[in-house]
């Protein structure tokens, strides 16, 4: 179907306008990790922005250290 409405100009714009998802200002899906992309178990405090997995593998290198 896409390659239908591209020849037409006018309707690929309508069609982009409704079906591409829009652009979001807070929520779930804003809040990244900047090494994987993953939204899920976020750390963001003291502006980390990892999920919990990466942090496990940077923390030590960053000067967290894991106390018993």
């Amino acid at each position: 179907m896409l390659n239908q409405i591209k020849g037409k100009p006018a309707k690929y714009a309508k069609f982009q306008k409704y079906n591409l998802p829009r652009q979001r200002k807070f929520g779930r899906s804003i809040k990244r990790c900047r090494r994987c992309g993953q939204t899920a178990a976020h750390i963001s405090k003291y502006g980390l922005h990892f999920c919990r997995q990466c942090f496990r593998e940077v923390a030590p290198k960053i000067g967290f250290k894991k106390y018993n």
